[in-house]
């Protein structure tokens, strides 16, 4: 399946592909969006995007809609303020970053539907056994215990904190092998999880596709390089593993029961995003993002 983004670079994805599925959600995704915005006339989904997706993203589109529509202006230069960290900034100096802000000052509703939410919760489950697996008595505070909320008897969440990615490159190694398909998909499980977390991750990227567009064909092409790599390298789990990803961004996170202490991430670009979903039923979650002066609390996230 050939693609064009919007400087008419022509993108090769395999039809076979759960990400050419995405596109064709985030395709509908923008077109409804710039309609609603523009009181343009009605889209008609693909055929080949099933019922539920098609609601999730309808579900979306909405919120975009209602977050374009009452916009929040942060008196705060990213621009400037992305210039003034370095790799030695990691957000746990509270000095360094209170300096930082005095140089920068600054100044809910569920986007998910019910279905998709059950969806990432019955993935957590197939993920189980590695989470548990992934908390350690001496770990970075990643994967720390005393950062983690211990399960109780009738808890139906295990806590932990892995990586998926279907393209991982070794710590201290990224220049030099070639990527590799992270070993939380190495097992036997590796497709049905996939499968499982298909459509949250297509949300993610349709998202993704209204908000960042540049982003989002930047990861489209990288996706369709990998996977002639894939082939011509002679790297089978990657490519079979590439069959089954829905996405466009490159790893997935799952952090489950975890407080995380104040962190910056330097492998992330700054002009670019991360999704952040939050599922479950809890009280009392607060979101402190300290580089930019904010922070919002809500009193129950998300359903079950």
């Amino acid at each position: 399946m050939n693609v064009s983004s919007t400087s008419d670079i022509e993108i090769t994805l395999w039809r076979t592909w759960a990400l050419t599925v995405t596109h064709e959600a985030c395709e509908y995704t923008e077109q409804k969006f710039n309609a609603e915005k523009t009181g343009g006339d009605p889209v008609i989904p693909s055929p080949n995007l099933d019922t539920d997706l098609v609601m999730a993203c309808d579900r979306l589109v909405d919120r975009l809609i209602k977050a374009y529509k009452n916009p929040i202006q942060m008196p705060i230069d990213i621009a400037r303020y992305s210039k003034l960290i370095s790799p030695k900034d990691r957000g746990h100096n509270e000095e360094r970053e209170e300096k930082l802000l005095q140089r920068c000052p600054p100044g809910h509703e569920d986007a998910l539907t019910d279905a998709t939410q059950k969806e990432i919760w019955a993935a957590s489950d197939l993920l189980a056994p590695m989470l548990e697996e992934s908390i350690k008595v001496d770990g970075n505070w990643r994967t720390n215990q005393r950062w983690f909320k211990p399960s109780l008897e009738d808890d139906v969440l295990t806590p932990g904190c892995i990586n998926v990615s279907p393209a991982w490159f070794q710590q201290g190694h990224e220049n030099q092998l070639d990527p590799q398909v992270s070993a939380s998909l190495k097992g036997a499980l590796s497709e049905k999880i996939l499968k499982a977390i298909a459509r949250p991750a297509a949300i993610a990227t349709a998202a993704l596709r209204v908000m960042h567009p540049e982003q989002y064909w930047a990861g489209l092409r990288a996706f369709g390089s990998l996977g002639e790599k894939a082939q011509s390298k002679e790297l089978p789990k990657m490519s079979e593993t590439l069959q089954y990803w829905a996405s466009v961004f490159n790893s997935l996170s799952v952090i489950s029961n975890r407080q995380t202490p104040n962190h910056r991430d330097h492998l992330s670009i700054p002009e670019c995003f991360d999704i952040l979903t939050s599922v479950g039923n809890y009280s009392n979650a607060r979101m402190n993002v300290g580089g930019a002066g904010w922070e919002d609390g809500w009193p129950v996230v998300g359903k079950d």
